[in-house]
């Protein structure tokens, strides 16, 4: 069983940084970021597996960096020049398998294990 608690959410103004953290207990093959924010159905954000293979949302590209410390199992999301509709609930997920090099890694179908995620809200 994985568990996943992520930290770091909070409110931020616009063009603001946040630094998103989820440690986790288990083997975690393949990590991911995903948001969801009201009304809206849940979304990939970005992903990384242990062999540092990465992919993020076209949305979030050049702003936000996913990496993680396999020997601590730590996965971070560090979020720059926010924007209001980056505001959501931010949540941590896993999987004990390759995702990464899947068209749909962003399919949260893909992914067992869930936090119970951190919200982020950025304020114009």
């Amino acid at each position: 069983q994985v568990r996943l608690v992520e930290s770091g959410g909070g409110s931020v103004q616009a063009g603001g940084s946040l630094r998103l953290s989820c440690a986790a207990s288990g083997y975690t093959y393949s990590m991911a970021w995903f948001r969801q924010a009201p009304g809206k159905e849940r979304e990939g954000v970005a992903g990384i597996d242990n062999l540092g293979r990465r992919k993020y949302a076209a949305s979030v590209l050049g702003r936000f960096t996913i990496s993680r410390d396999n020997a601590k199992n730590i996965l971070d999301l560090e979020m720059n020049s926010l924007q209001p509709e980056d505001t959501a609930m931010y949540y941590c997920a896993a999987a004990p398998a390759v995702i990464m090099t899947n068209w749909d890694w962003y399919s949260p179908q893909r992914w067992p294990y869930w936090g119970q995620g951190t919200q982020v809200t950025v304020s114009s």
